[in-house]
């Protein structure tokens, strides 16, 4: 099976039934996938066969050997010429800092996968529908920030589902709060319910300038907001629930309508938190099918046991160019229906990736 093959048939997954689990299915394509990964990604596939596992001798996805976030700041990990590469995805960091990048010959999986996840997660009422609503976003458009996969996705989001008003409210790096009140006070005229999404840092400098102007908005029922990222501002830094907590104190929005996603540039999927499509269930991660995450013990590798914490690891198969198997840096724990995400282990990133930097630079298959 070549990667055209896999690609179609997860083109039509996505598109035709995003929300059907088929664990045969997902297991065939895994293992396909691998084996092209293995052959035409020379530095994985040092690595993997530097861990016993060329693909004879892997049997079920998870033997597949994840790479660690941080080996994507060290090495290109793409599965085609590099003057193939149309788009260039890279991590947030400063200029100069090295940073990690996904490299992709083609948008087109990329996109049919964001766009049910994030339908299910943040509009769930839409789904089956042509309905749009409008989208305020707290963070640059794709024409500012073209290597930002945040950015990319808000792009394809507000393209397929924005009503009119929807727009972008950072520009040249700045939270432009003069036009973003005037969109919040416009949805509060029209008693229309809106989404609001971006970084969580972004959340918090909006916070802090409400809080400086003493000001307080009731933004329309069923109004929703999505965050992603981290809780640090500029002057403190904050808890998920301290951030919740003041998000409905200064909008309004309760946080059983505070949606957090959890994604990353390396990773062609993005997970979200089930607040709004399983509203009577305990908060916790949606997977998308084609993608699995395991939660395992850092110094062994081998599964926890339900419930218990240990690092995130995730096959992803969206990532048909690069790697599908990531070993990220964060810590977790399996819940019913989903997984939680409890934060970043410390060091875990550098041990990770200075390991399988070495492994992948040196040695013959």
């Amino acid at each position: 099976m070549d990667r055209a093959e896999i690609e179609r048939e997860l083109l039509h997954w996505m598109r035709s039934e995003p929300d059907r689990h088929d664990p045969e299915r997902f297991e065939r394509l895994a293992l396909a996938l691998y084996a092209h990964q293995f052959e035409h990604c020379e530095p994985y596939g040092r690595f993997a066969a530097g861990r016993g596992a060329r693909p004879s001798q892997v049997s079920t996805w998870r033997e597949i050997p994840p790479v660690p976030t941080g080996a994507f700041k060290e090495l290109p990990l793409r599965c085609f010429h590099a003057l193939a590469t149309k788009h260039t995805f890279r991590t947030s960091g400063t200029s100069s800092e090295r940073r990690g990048a996904l490299y992709l010959d083609t948008l087109e999986l990329y996109e049919a996968s964001l766009l049910p996840s994030f339908e299910a997660g943040v509009l769930p009422e839409l789904i089956g529908t042509r309905g749009r609503m409008p989208i305020l976003v707290l963070a640059p458009s794709p024409a500012e920030a073209d290597d930002s996969s945040l950015s990319h996705m808000f792009g394809v989001v507000l393209a397929r589902r924005g009503a009119a008003g929807s727009d972008y409210f950072v520009r040249r790096g700045r939270l432009e709060l003069a036009s973003l009140a005037l969109a919040l006070e416009a949805a509060i005229a029209k008693r229309s319910a809106i989404a609001l999404c971006g970084t969580a840092f972004s959340f918090v400098h909006l916070l802090e300038a409400m809080e400086q102007a003493g000001r307080q908005l009731a933004l329309p029922p069923d109004t929703r907001i999505m965050e992603t990222g981290g809780f640090k501002g500029r002057a403190r830094t904050l808890t998920r629930e301290e951030l919740y907590a003041e998000l409905h104190e200064r909008l309004g929005v309760p946080p059983a309508q505070i949606v957090n996603q959890y994604g990353m540039t390396e990773l062609g999927s993005q997970f979200y938190d089930s607040v709004l499509v399983r509203p009577s269930t305990p908060r916790h991660k949606l997977a998308p099918p084609w993608t699995r995450v395991r939660i395992v013990d850092p110094e062994t590798g081998w599964d926890v046991p339900s419930g218990e914490v240990g690092l995130l690891q995730i096959v992803d198969l969206a990532n048909t160019g690069s790697v599908l198997a990531v070993q990220t840096a964060d810590l977790g724990r399996e819940l019913p229906g989903g997984f939680e995400v409890l934060g970043r282990s410390p060091g875990a990133e550098e041990r990770g990736c200075s390991i399988a930097a070495d492994e992948m630079l040196g040695g013959e298959r």
